[in-house]
């Protein structure tokens, strides 16, 4: 028998079923080991050596693999078919020769699947190989260079940046893309144009429309009609011209099926179609690859198994007839550089499951895998056959000319099973014309002119970031969705309406790197080193020498910026800024010029959580702030805020601060700096805040009621760790804010009753009672904080490694606890201080301090 070692539960499952008897499959559970996050865990002085520790959850699936393996003398490594899975697969091997668990004659072999079939693995275990020391080293390369740009740059960030959290080398250029869109959209500015359009009837009487293509003999180009003045000249030049059919048009087209697909585009297809991450993408695909239904998800590879194409086409036919087979396959060519990454595409393992057929209950799976079916039959079916009609119309004096198109679909071919999502809406005259003659005159019904503004570029989706930086080079199939998540995470990046918005510490943390760290932020200089990572794992570069060169030119940039001062960072983030922070005023003042108190300058300031805001420097006289995004970005936030309404008399506004979105009563004043205020709770969005719930916020916290047990005053309110109810000192949490304004006096007592009473906690149950000792006094086993341990009367001694709680004697806990005791006795001399005269008299003059000491801690 052997052992075979794969990194899930599931796929050790769906493995099993086709290796039988004969061997023992167990999960690694992923990674085994990883770097610990401190100091020193790669060391450049020392080759870059890099110290290596087992995760604690890992020890006991560790422990298993050492188990089996002493009955079965031959481990067989079946991770997956990528850089992550070579990885797990060396570190198994090296953790197990550490531990002894393998023994110098235990044979080890790497065995590798793109599917997990019965074929596909027992194929694989006909082909054992050992395991790809190169792609190991691209790994060994990745983690090193992540690990020494994340521990070194992170610190200067925290000492530099007040808020924040963490840089890294991938994941601060995907930051900078956003960051920049964002400022592209800021600095926008819409340009108004116009367009006309003329609704035309044939001699037959059928109707279509045609746009204005020309005006006085020249062509309109899109700018041409700048205004509405434009546009009406143009109307009536139109309309006062009699208009006839100048030449019609139709030629044939073809579209072809989109490829197969690999990684980057099944998680952009996800996003438009279903609106789900990458991560969400990942995850979902990861457990279809795992029961078997899909090929391997991490690829690069747009190919497919030529016996896998022939399955699709026989699908094909059976299911929507021969016109719907090409003549010969449609055969698909890897593109991607790294060749170690370029598996097959992601497809069905069997053609013939279609989606109806899948026994799959989550909705996720079944959605994900309907659409890699879908496209990987669309991509083996004929083309669409089109035909696409231009109609040009005229004047008889040459001066206005306007043009029809449309488009007709002959024979729909892949269309019929699947057609790719758009990321932006484009209008594509997907209708059909009329029949219409060369020197038809026509009917002009209407002719309107319709205004149109220039758009800002849109906001990043996680399917469009993830195609840019496929374009750019940046990143690989098996670090997208954690590059973008990660971002996310960090409170770098927010998501809304699935697009990607960026954060004003994310703003500040890329202006900061892009300034003092520029290299490190260019795509190319990215993109480079991800192409000399490729190169490692081919075999063609040595990996310590991409990390020396990295490291010595980046080393030297951490050292640069040592002194620098945090205030110094400050103007230079606020001097690059700049037209951002601060756009020209419609009057023509000074933009820097405070607004509210007319004196102060403005200028970027930083707050503790990490976001900034814009504040004037007449403060505390002068309490104006405003958002990064200007008054255009938040306008009725800025300043003094939106005003919601009166209470009592007071104006009650809506206004955002350092710490995010608040309400206030009144103003803040020389005699009242800080007016009653409330933050919004969490899950409370601006836009939903009225009068009423502004109050209700100001209101708290709320009187629910007496106490029944001793009267006094319950109350529910908002506080720093959420919602809650209140009984003097004891507080309970309560899981929803709308609960604080409902909540009555039977359920406040009830939570308040669920929550153990704050200082000394109740006495902790005994995992096991073991008797009593000699000398008197129950021994009894507990669970501690460290581990488990006996404890007797006030001897608490802990557990041995090797001995489990349920395990352990009457007369192995007196043995421990006399121990422990013992020990106790022996170091009590040592806390007497030297009877020597001075310090005597030392002892003598802090009496009275120990003694309030003691009284204080009575």
């Amino acid at each position: 028998m052997a052992v075979v070692v794969v990194e899930s539960p599931a796929k050790a499952k769906t493995i099993n079923k086709y290796l039988g008897p004969g061997y023992t499959v167990l999960a690694s559970y992923g990674h085994v080991r990883d770097l610990p996050p401190k100091d020193g865990s790669v060391n450049p002085d020392d080759g870059f050596e890099m110290l290596w520790e087992v995760a604690s959850d890992s020890r006991k699936h560790l422990k298993a693999i050492s188990d089996a393996l002493k009955e079965d003398n031959e481990l067989i490594l079946a991770t997956d078919p990528d850089r992550e899975g070579e990885a797990i697969s060396w570190h198994l091997t090296e953790a197990l020769a550490k531990s002894r668990a393998l023994k110098k004659d235990t044979p080890v072999k790497r065995v590798v699947f793109n599917a997990i079939t019965k074929t596909a693995v027992t194929e694989a275990m006909k082909n054992p190989r050992q395991v790809d020391m190169p792609l190991v080293h691209a790994y060994l390369a990745r983690r090193a260079l992540d690990y020494l740009v994340g521990f070194n740059l992170s610190p200067v960030l925290w000492r530099k940046l007040p808020g924040a959290k963490s840089a890294g080398r991938v994941q601060s250029v995907c930051l900078r893309l956003i960051v920049e869109r964002e400022m592209e959209i800021e600095a926008f500015r819409a340009q108004e144009y116009w367009s006309v359009t003329a609704d035309l009837a044939t001699p037959r009487g059928a109707t279509f429309s045609a746009k204005l293509v020309s005006l006085a003999g020249k062509k309109l180009d899109k700018f041409d009609l700048a205004n509405e003045t434009q546009a009406e000249m143009a109307v009536q030049a139109v309309t006062s011209r009699d208009l006839t059919v100048s030449s019609v048009e139709a030629k044939p087209a073809s579209r072809n099926p989109s490829a197969p697909f690999m990684t980057s585009t099944l998680q952009q297809e996800a996003s438009r179609k279903f609106g789900m991450g990458a991560k969400q993408c990942m995850s979902t695909a990861q457990r279809l690859y795992e029961a078997g239904y899909i090929t391997y998800m991490r690829t690069d590879g747009i190919d497919m198994a030529p016996e896998a194409v022939m399955a699709a086409r026989d699908v094909i036919k059976d299911r929507y007839g021969a016109d719907y087979v090409p003549k010969s396959p449609r055969m698909y060519k890897n593109k991607a550089k790294n060749a170690q990454e370029a598996h097959e595409c992601i497809r069905p393992t069997d053609m013939a499951v279609s989606p109806d057929k899948l026994k799959i209950t989550d909705n996720d799976q079944r959605k994900l895998y309907d659409l890699i079916w879908k496209r990987t039959i669309a991509g083996q079916m004929e083309a669409a056959r089109l035909e696409r009609t231009t109609v040009e119309i005229g004047s008889r004096d040459g001066q206005v000319g306007l043009r029809a198109t449309g488009q007709v679909v002959l024979f729909d071919g892949f269309l019929k099973v699947y057609e790719e999502g758009r990321d932006d809406v484009v209008d594509d005259d997907d209708k059909r014309l009329p029949q219409v003659t060369e020197g038809d005159a026509l009917d002009k019904r209407a002719v309107t002119p319709e205004q149109h503004f220039t758009q800002p570029p849109p906001r990043y989706t996680e399917a469009t970031l993830v195609k840019r930086m496929e374009e750019l080079g940046i990143g690989r199939p098996s670090t997208y969705a954690s590059i973008v998540t990660t971002i996310q995470d960090r409170g770098y990046v927010t998501k809304d309406k699935n697009r990607l918005i960026a954060a004003d510490k994310g703003r500040l943390v890329t202006i900061f790197l892009v300034n003092y760290f520029r290299r490190y932020l260019e795509y190319d200089f990215t993109a480079a080193l991800e192409g000399q990572l490729d190169d490692v794992s081919a075999g063609d570069r040595d990996y310590k020498d991409v990390l020396e060169r990295f490291w010595r030119d980046f080393s030297a940039a951490i050292a640069e910026t040592s002194d620098l001062r945090i205030t110094e960072v400050l103007e230079k983030i606020d001097e690059v800024l700049a037209p951002h922070l601060y756009p020209p005023r419609e009057d023509g003042s000074d933009p820097r010029v405070c607004p509210k108190c007319g004196e102060g300058r403005l200028n970027l300031k930083t707050a503790r959580s990490g976001g900034a805001f814009i504040g004037c420097n007449n403060y505390p006289d002068c309490r104006y702030t405003r958002p990064l995004a200007g008054e255009e970005g938040d306008a009725e936030l800025s300043g003094d805020g939106k005003l919601l309404g009166h209470d009592a008399g007071d104006p009650i506004s809506l206004r955002t601060g350092r710490f995010g979105p608040y309400v206030q009563r009144g103003e803040a004043t020389k005699e009242d700096p800080k007016p009653p205020r409330a933050s919004l709770p969490k899950g409370w969005e601006v836009d939903s805040i009225d009068l009423e719930k502004a109050l209700m916020l100001l209101s708290l916290p709320r009187p629910v009621g007496p106490h029944p047990d001793d009267g006094e005053l319950i109350e529910a309110g908002i506080g720093r760790y959420g919602p809650f109810v209140k009984h003097g000192k004891k507080y309970a949490n309560l899981p929803d804010v709308e609960e604080v304004f409902t909540i009555g006096m039977n359920r406040a007592v009830e939570v308040l009753a669920s929550k153990p009473t704050r200082g000394r906690a109740a006495a902790a149950e005994p995992l096991r009672t073991l008797g009593d000792h000699p000398d008197g006094g129950a021994l009894a086993v507990m669970k501690g904080r460290y581990g488990p341990y006996v404890k007797w009367e006030k001897v608490n001694a802990t557990l041995p490694k090797d001995v489990a709680p349920e395990d352990i004697t009457l007369e192995q806990a007196v043995e421990l606890v006399n121990a422990k005791a013992g020990a106790k006795k022996k170091k009590a001399p040592a806390k007497k201080a030297p009877a020597k005269k001075p310090a005597a008299k030392k002892a003598a003059a802090k009496k009275p301090a120990a003694k309030t000491t003691k009284k204080a801690a009575e």
